[in-house]
């Protein structure tokens, strides 16, 4: 009886630190310290620059906008620059909520400010910059395959069976079951 009541405390004390081992081990994984990074990156700096579109401490953000691009518009360049404020903050928080997905919208959202910017003569050291964090975005929307099970069209398909990325870290495959009630 003794015995038994050792074994069942020693189980119920493995199964508590189990969680906190395999959390241990995935920070130590360089390709999560990457995610992770990746991540930080993509939530703070659209969300920072975002804001700073209504202030302009940074920089005077409507001298990177191309004049085709805003000559048709019917706001002032100033004022689109509003616009593109919202559409960064709102990224950064797609990127802190579903990162599978809103790495996908960053990096679009890059790609048409390298095509910006390569409109504006003087500007192509910055749109080389930009290009590099476009490939850092689609870094991050890869590493988020591992990281973040979700389907990248998450909710849209919460009824669509998916077999989650197997774990790694534990040494074999996760079987998780859908909303129907059947395993993947």
């Amino acid at each position: 009886m003794a015995t038994t009541d050792a074994r069942d405390r020693h189980h119920d004390q493995v199964r508590t630190l189990a969680p906190h081992a395999r959390t241990r081990r995935l920070h130590r994984d360089p390709s999560y310290q990457a995610y992770a990074v990746l991540r930080g990156a993509f939530v703070v700096a659209p969300v920072v620059f975002g804001l700073d579109k209504f202030t302009n401490l940074l920089v005077r953000w409507d001298q990177y906008l191309a004049p085709v691009l805003s000559r048709p518009l019917p706001v002032s360049p100033h004022q689109a620059m509003y616009a593109v404020g919202v559409v960064e903050v709102l990224a950064g928080l797609l990127v802190l909520l579903h990162p599978r997905l809103g790495s996908v919208v960053v990096a679009a959202w890059l790609g048409g400010i390298v095509v910006n910017l390569l409109l504006v003569p003087g500007w192509y050291d910055v749109a080389l910059r930009d290009f590099g964090l476009l490939l850092a975005a689609v870094a991050l929307q890869r590493l988020s395959t591992k990281f973040d099970a979700r389907p990248a069209l998450w909710p849209l398909r919460t009824g669509v069976e998916r077999r989650p990325p197997r774990d790694e870290t534990a040494g074999r495959d996760r079987t998780v079951t859908s909303t129907t009630g059947t395993t993947a």
